[in-house]
């Protein structure tokens, strides 16, 4: 429902302004521009849903090998302690948990290729466990919530970006975006939790958390410690190290556990096939929408009237210039990744706007992307409170990232 709401409100909002500039402002290119943009929206989108195909189609085969050869399994065992805490709803050793388990550590790691297939499946299992297909269950909430404030240990990704614009040291945004993803996740959780009645003062939990900043902590001071080529070479050593031990661990559980692995791997490819296709319509949707938004001009007036505004109150506005990536984050991952790239080309990657910008693309994830590709792989359609705890996660970083760029920059 609240998807519904935020479709509408983009074509509406559009028509609005680009009606404006053309009778005020006598743009006549604005509503060739809108259409135009819309055609590109579904192409993209078709094109995201079929390039996912063969991604899926490898990883669920892959995990269709962990699930029949027991390491999903051990991988739930693994993570209940936390999971149980968080998931109330999910039965004791179900293969769900490993499912998500191995999700979230892919995002952990950065490994998008990998997280989206394995988060897929997970939602799959989950819908199996909901009683109301069409409307999302506690655990699905707290799931794409989690997804949606884009915990990442290593933003290789962003450093690796900053490196190509000229950045004299494309690392120096490590630490910034460590205490604000980790917040915005914080947050997620925490909003999930007041919902949902969940005591977050438990003691699992409380250990879970307590460990995940040391955790944070460590990295910080091993990676403060080296030269960003030695940043960027053991990291992505490491993560697709872990990643291919993975593959081989769970065909090698297949082999011990006398299943046919190749027979294994083709039923689970198929339904990467399947899910695929299913989510074509709901990411058209999102982006043609995302797309209108941007195409009328409704996006640069927003941040004008921001900038007004901070201004107004005697405020520094600094940070005004990064507003494009902040709100184009929640919307498009593409989209926020190319504000990124002209924040750092109009300012310099080592400018304020440039580190700013940097951050907060590291800090979360595309939440109406998330949304739309996971829920409309089961089909459900009523998100409930999904889309506002995530929100509201995507603020609290906004806000985090703001703080950490002027206290470091």
């Amino acid at each position: 429902m609240v998807l519904n709401y935020i479709w509408i409100a983009f074509f509406l909002i559009a028509f609005v302004v680009a009606m404006g500039r053309l009778l005020i402002g006598g743009d006549t290119t604005v509503f060739t521009n809108i259409i135009n943009s819309s055609f590109e929206a579904a192409k993209t989108g078709f094109e995201i849903s079929i390039g996912l195909t063969g991604i899926l189609s490898l990883w669920l085969g892959i995990m269709k090998i962990g699930e029949k050869g027991g390491v999903i399994q051990a991988f739930a065992r693994w993570a209940a302690p936390v999971f149980s805490k968080l998931f109330p709803e999910i039965p004791k050793d179900h293969p769900v948990t490993g499912s998500i388990f191995m999700n979230l550590s892919a995002n952990l790691l950065g490994l998008d290729n990998a997280a989206t297939p394995m988060g897929l499946k997970a939602m799959q299992q989950l819908q199996d466990l909901n009683p109301e297909k069409e409307r999302a269950s506690n655990s699905m909430v707290m799931f794409l919530c989690i997804n949606a404030s884009g915990l990442t240990l290593i933003p290789i990704t962003i450093m690796m970006y900053r490196a190509q614009l000229g950045a004299a040291n494309p690392s120096d945004v490590f630490l910034p975006i460590m205490l604000t993803t980790f917040t915005s996740t914080l947050v997620a959780i925490l909003a999930v939790c007041l919902r949902q009645g969940i005591s977050i003062l438990q003691r699992n939990l409380l250990l879970f958390f307590g460990g995940m900043g040391l955790l944070i902590g460590g990295l910080i001071l091993l990676f403060h410690s080296m030269e960003q080529e030695q940043v960027s070479l053991y990291s992505t050593l490491f993560a697709n190290t872990l990643l291919f031990t993975i593959m081989c661990g769970f065909l090698w559980s297949g082999v011990r556990k006398r299943i046919n692995v190749y027979d294994a791997f083709i039923e689970g490819a198929k339904e990467g096939f399947q899910t695929a296709i299913t989510i074509i319509p709901y990411l058209v949707a999102i982006l043609v929408g995302i797309g209108v938004f941007r195409a009328s001009g409704a996006m640069d007036f927003l941040i004008e009237g921001v900038r007004m505004g901070v201004a107004a109150v005697g405020l520094n506005t600094d940070f005004v210039e990064a507003l494009p990536t902040m709100l184009m984050k929640p919307l498009s991952g593409s989209g926020s990744r190319g504000m990124m790239l002209d924040a750092m080309n109009t300012y310099g990657a080592d400018s304020f706007v440039g580190r700013l910008s940097s951050i907060v693309q590291g800090s979360c994830d595309t939440t109406f992307y998330v949304v739309a590709l996971y829920y409309g792989s089961v089909g459900v359609r009523n998100t409930r409170y999904t889309v506002q705890c995530a929100l509201l996660a995507d603020l609290a970083g906004a806000i985090v990232a703001i703080a950490m760029a002027y206290l470091f920059f």
